[in-house]
């Protein structure tokens, strides 16, 4: 089609670009006079006619061509307000009414979890990013989100990948985790051979690189390819091993900020539910002030908790167990004799077990959303129920792109 002119307004983000009248723009900015060609679902940026005084030069030699990030054009205090006014435009529209405090941004090489593809070239092996709007790679050298640890072993774990290309659909990812006693690998896309998965040679190869590169651990799945340490996490006072796969925070600092903020809106609450706890990132800090239940559907995750409660002594009593909490809410009956809870649940949000806080006689509730969408669904049952929503604190650990989280503190 034939190229055409277009003024961008500040009217939305959805994916990788600014949205104007209802069509995504991808790398334009508000007030941005932008030459644009009609794609099939989007519009392709040919050429910037009038710049936005926010344009900054992006901090990645991989920009435009990786889709790991989206907005590393824009300037960090505007792109940040941005992001706080999402937060009030969900709430707004939602008819909740609360303080939005100013937005926590974890700063550049704070990622301590990325997920990097392999593809095999050749004799080559390919690590990187999937390219914006694509199934294609984008090898990367650097990577300016993810701690040093992480690129500086890239050469590594390409190495690492070599081997997992014996099925000819193969098309693994290397989810990497940085952890206090050295790297954590564990491997998902490799398709199973006849033999039933990786041969003798693969896994001897594997593990005679891992451990050159003192790699702390690497899997596939439930099968552990190498491990000369557990992958320990720090949780508060507590050191955790982490068990393969399991869900930890993308960085550090929003984990402590988000623990922090959770402390301050159960401050005073002697007996406390930790739900949706994970290995327990909340649930150790939260023991230094009070008694814990902590709940969780992820049995491994219960235990690494359970096992850690003795490194970490003089904390309150902490009841750890595993539980479905989207099958087998907290029911409100069974939350009698606490004076607060904390729910941290999934993208689905906590649907059931909001409708069960709202039944309680809980005057304190706190959560912790990746999902400003199904948060909102959530606020609205304990608000109807006589909840106040007090604060809502946006924390952006994902940088440069359009996820955001919160922590929200609700009192009646």
């Amino acid at each position: 089609m034939d190229s055409f002119d277009l003024d961008i307004a500040r009217v939305g983000f959805q994916g990788d670009g600014l949205s104007a009248d209802g069509q995504i723009v991808p790398l334009a900015l508000p007030g941005e006079r932008v030459r644009v060609r009609r794609g099939k679902e989007r519009l392709e940026l040919l050429d910037i006619l009038s710049s936005s005084p926010q344009r900054v030069t992006p901090p990645c030699p991989h920009y435009t061509a990786c889709g790991g990030c989206a907005l590393q054009h824009w300037d960090m205090a505007a792109y940040s307000d941005w992001k706080r006014e999402v937060v009030i435009a969900h709430l707004r529209r939602a008819g909740l009414d609360a303080e939005v405090a100013p937005i926590f941004t974890v700063p550049p090489h704070s990622r301590r979890r990325v997920g990097l593809h392999a593809r095999k070239s050749g004799k080559a092996v390919q690590l990187g990013f999937k390219a914006r709007r694509s199934w294609s790679l984008v090898p990367i050298e650097t990577c300016v989100i993810a701690e040093p640890a992480i690129v500086a072993a890239l050469p590594i774990l390409r190495e690492l990948a070599a081997p997992l290309f014996e099925h000819p659909k193969s098309a693994p990812i290397l989810h990497i985790t940085t952890s206090l006693t050295g790297l954590d690998i564990d491997i998902s896309g490799v398709e199973r051979s006849k033999s039933g998965g990786l041969s003798a040679d693969a896994r001897m190869r594997i593990a005679m690189i891992a451990g050159e590169a003192d790699l702390a651990r690497v899997t596939m799945g439930d099968d552990i390819l190498y491990q000369a340490r557990p992958a320990m996490i720090a949780f508060g006072r507590a050191r955790v091993a982490l068990p393969a796969g399991s869900f930890l925070q993308a960085s550090r600092d929003a984990e402590i900020e988000m623990a922090r903020r959770v402390g301050e809106g159960v401050a005073d609450a002697k007996r406390v539910a930790d739900l949706f706890c994970g290995a327990g990132a909340f649930t150790f800090p939260l023991a230094e002030q009070a008694t814990v239940l902590a709940l969780d559907g992820a049995a491994p995750a219960v235990a690494a908790l359970k096992s850690a409660i003795a490194s970490a002594p003089g904390l309150k009593t902490i009841t750890a167990e595993a539980r479905d909490l989207f099958r087998r809410p907290l029911l409100a009956e069974e939350m009698k004799g606490l004076d607060a809870v904390v729910f941290d649940p999934p993208r689905a949000g906590a649907e059931a077990q909001s409708r069960e806080i709202a039944r309680s006689n809980l005057s304190r509730a706190v959560a912790v959303s990746c999902n400003p969408a199904t948060f909102v669904r959530d606020a609205q049952i304990l608000t109807e129920a006589g909840f106040k929503l007090d604060t809502v604190t946006p924390i952006d650990q994902f940088l440069w792109s359009a996820h955001l989280e919160l922590v929200a503190v609700f009192s009646r």
